[in-house]
């Protein structure tokens, strides 16, 4: 097992420097002028020339790629954004929190609904039943994220106002709350921009993590509240993929000889279908869940702009249209890096959902 993950580790560097490049070149034959969106429009050439000598940016593309990888790999760093005149990394640090509670609360929710309607529709095939949840899981693939995310606004913000189901529409905390970092909650003393306080503040930008940290149950309540309709918005798509892929591979593990046998010698229904059928329908949800996890932690550009929520695609999103490299350059590693540790997950968990992938490697 230890072999067999240090391979997948090592396979996954030459695509990430390939996707890091990829992504360098676009970023620079792309139309558009950095200097310019940076400093603005009356910016004039003796000005700009000395912002791209500044930042490198006067360079052959192979030359300034071979001083971007050396500065990631001798000095660690990621870069300064042009637009923010801030380091990536603390950018990253700080926004990239947003997008993970988002994207594992939209994933939790997908994948309970998902998997419990893809049994139910499987087990009940060709029912009622069966079409009713499969319709539902159709119109959830085909409604349009933003048009999801605005009518949940209208009716729980604006329809529901004043009852105990108004929801906020936006933003991630209620004017008037203080989330302060757990850290110095516990009066801790650390080094800016050591490693111990890098993780520290990835962590209290987690706002319900850091509530519960800090026993705030009046902040993690109230975050929780924010993040329900565009968790729900968001995970609405991957729900109705997990139902409709857990229903096909339900379907075919109880046709197969092993589960008629199974019910034949009188084993409980519930066993038949949860132990035998279900722990062996896995692999291909499993398979999707993960792509799902790896699509919502890139950043959900969208949702993120229609609630208000400084996550990773929004700001991604802006960096491109600002021309700012260095911010799509160090959040594209980011969602790359996410995606290679998603999959190498899954791949761990093939081993132990099914003995004879393990005892193949």
């Amino acid at each position: 097992m230890t072999q067999y993950i240090t391979n997948r580790i090592m396979l996954t560097v030459p695509v990430l420097i390939g996707i890091l490049f990829v992504t360098f070149v676009l970023a620079r034959v792309i139309p558009g002028d950095p200097c310019r969106a940076a400093l603005g429009e009356k910016a004039d050439d003796e000005i700009c020339a000395a912002f791209f000598k500044r930042n490198g940016l006067d360079k052959p593309i192979p030359v300034q790629f071979a001083v971007y990888m050396r500065q990631i790999i001798i000095e660690q760093d990621l870069g300064r954004s042009f637009r923010f005149g801030r380091p990536v990394s603390e950018i990253i640090l700080e926004r990239l929190p947003v997008t993970v509670e988002l994207a594992l609360l939209a994933m939790v929710f997908a994948t309970i609904l998902g998997v419990s309607l893809g049994i139910i529709s499987a087990y009940w095939h060709n029912s009622a039943i069966d079409v009713l949840t499969m319709v539902w899981a159709n119109i959830g693939v085909s409604i349009p994220v933003f048009m999801l995310g605005l009518l949940f606004q209208y009716i729980f913000a604006l329809l529901l106002k004043d009852t105990f189901l108004q929801l906020p529409p936006s933003g991630r905390l209620s004017a008037g709350l203080v989330n302060p970092p757990f850290f110095e909650a516990w009066h801790w003393s650390l080094t800016k921009n050591s490693i111990s306080y890098n993780i520290c503040f990835f962590l209290s930008n987690l706002t319900m993590f850091n509530a519960i940290l800090t026993l705030n149950f009046g902040v993690l309540i109230d975050a929780m509240k924010h993040l329900i309709l565009p968790a729900i918005a968001v995970g609405t798509i991957p729900m109705a993929i997990i139902a409709r892929i857990t229903r096909s591979s339900l379907l075919e593990v109880l046709g197969l000889d092993y589960i008629r046998t199974a019910r034949a010698k009188g084993i409980a229904e519930f066993s038949v279908v949860f132990h035998h059928g279900l722990s062996n329908a896995l692999l291909p949800v499993v398979t999707v869940i993960g792509l799902q996890l790896g699509a919502l932690l890139s950043g959900a550009v969208l949702t993120e702009t229609i609630f208000n929520l400084a996550g990773l695609g929004r700001t991604l999103f802006e960096a491109i249209t600002a021309r700012d490299y260095i911010i799509v350059q160090g959040f594209t590693m980011v969602i790359a890096v996410s995606f290679v540790v998603i999959n190498l997950m899954v791949d761990i968990s093939y081993a132990f959902l099914d003995p004879r992938i393990r005892l193949s490697k």
